[in-house]
């Protein structure tokens, strides 16, 4: 059998090689721009300058993905009868509630942003609402989606910070997002004064389909390598099996015994 680094395969061998390279050289680059579109996603934007709230999004815009954490200034008149507490929430290892006001961005009966106030163990602990005119920094957060149904309808106690939720306490449209209260960044505000600040957990993980195409790009570059050095494999199997059977063909015959005088 020859052998297959013979130099009549050396050129077989480098085009391969280059189409391997190359095809594995454009995956890579494709999984580093997917990897580095759901990093800017997730960008920690909780210590930035604040912008104003209509910079971020409007009232009826779907919540801006690279916004998450964003502090946005924003004004305008609180709703009492809007707050409600949202259970579940851990605060250094306790578990309580979520105190959240609605503030109507402008006059009064403007659309509302959920703003959560601050950190409480207790439903009876937690202070008034705030009333009047109101004026806050807040980082911004896209609504919970977990589906987890609010059971009782008849209190102020939620399970998540949902709009389909939180609408069912106030008489007018929500943003599609919330605003943690940063106390540092905002005037002292009797209603936040004796909650504990709200933990902002960590930043959600990006959108399932951010980076899609880069990833899927990558992957068909693998699947060509993969053909590539499949093709050269089958190229080098069949030239080198078609040698043997040549090779086998041009061997002389045995020789034929001659029969033997009587």
């Amino acid at each position: 059998m020859p052998s297959i680094l013979a130099p009549r395969y050396w050129g077989a061998h480098l085009l391969a090689l280059l189409m391997v390279a190359a095809a594995s050289g454009l995956g890579w680059w494709q999984w580093d721009s997917y990897q580095a579109r759901r990093d800017a996603e997730a960008v920690d934007l909780t210590q930035v300058e604040p912008i104003p709230l209509a910079e971020a999004m409007g009232p009826d815009d779907p919540f801006p993905g690279e916004y998450v954490g964003q502090p946005v200034l924003v004004e305008g008149s609180w709703l009492p009868e809007g707050t409600v507490y949202v259970s579940g929430r851990e605060h250094e290892g306790r578990d309580g509630f979520w105190v959240v006001t609605p503030l109507a961005v402008g006059a009064a009966t403007d659309p509302a942003l959920p703003v959560v106030l601050g950190w409480s163990p207790t439903v009876e602990e937690a202070p008034a609402a705030p009333t009047g005119p109101g004026a806050v920094t807040a980082w911004l957060q896209p609504t919970d989606g977990t589906g987890e149904a609010d059971i009782d309808r008849t209190d102020d106690v939620v399970p998540q910070v949902r709009t389909a939720d939180l609408i069912q306490h106030v008489d007018q449209d929500l943003y599609g997002a919330y605003a943690v209260l940063d106390q540092e960044r905002t005037d002292p505000l009797e209603a936040a004064a004796t909650l504990a600040p709200a933990d902002l957990e960590e930043l959600p993980p990006p959108a399932g389909g951010t980076g899609l195409r880069n990833l899927l790009y990558a992957l068909e570059w693998v699947v060509f390598a993969a053909f590539a050095a499949f093709v050269w494999w089958r190229y080098v199997r069949d030239v080198t099996r078609r040698r043997d059977e040549e090779d086998a063909a041009e061997e002389p015959a045995s020789d034929t015994p001659v029969p033997s005088g009587t």
